[in-house]
């Protein structure tokens, strides 16, 4: 198999990023975005949607809580990808972390929903900003590979064929 052949095995993968205002004005246009992005992928209507929600809640915390006071240039940052099995997305502010309140407060709800929403949320945060990555499994087709596709083993591809000078 020659290179060319060898690219043309490879399960497509998708990767995006993208800058945004932190500005709730802006969240229709996220939302619509991130629907954009969850369009070519295999989900079902209600793990787009249970997507979508996750993002936006995390984008509105990131412009609710991160910077206070709010200035013109404060942003979010949206990366999306897949790999073979998951969907990802990361939702990075650069602003301060404010821990939930202990007390009831009637807000405080969005960790916990994006948890619901999503297989797996981790959240880092220090002196640099948040970080929320949301991760959500592809559904077993949606994992499969087109027809006629060969999963590789290997990350290089095969060594051309060595010819004999005999």
């Amino acid at each position: 198999m020659d290179t060319e052949e060898f690219a043309v095995q490879v399960p497509h993968v998708e990767f995006v990023h993208r800058r945004w205002p932190a500005d709730p004005r802006e969240l229709g246009a996220i939302r619509a975005e991130v629907r954009r992005w969850l369009a070519t992928l295999r989900l079902t209507e209600g793990a787009q949607q249970d997507l979508v929600l996750a993002v936006s809640e995390a984008v509105r915390n990131a412009i609710e809580h991160a910077y206070l006071p709010a200035a013109p240039d404060d942003s979010v940052e949206l990366s999306f990808w897949t790999d073979s099995r998951s969907v990802h997305v990361e939702i990075t502010d650069y602003g301060g972390w404010r821990a939930p309140s202990s007390r009831p407060t009637g807000r405080g709800l969005g960790i916990p929903l994006m948890q619901r929403l999503t297989q797996s949320v981790m959240i880092h945060y220090d002196a640099r900003g948040t970080r929320v990555l949301l991760s959500h499994d592809l559904p077993g087709e949606a994992r499969d590979l087109p027809p006629g596709w060969r999963r590789p083993t290997s990350l290089q591809p095969p060594a051309s064929p060595t010819i004999d000078p005999s």
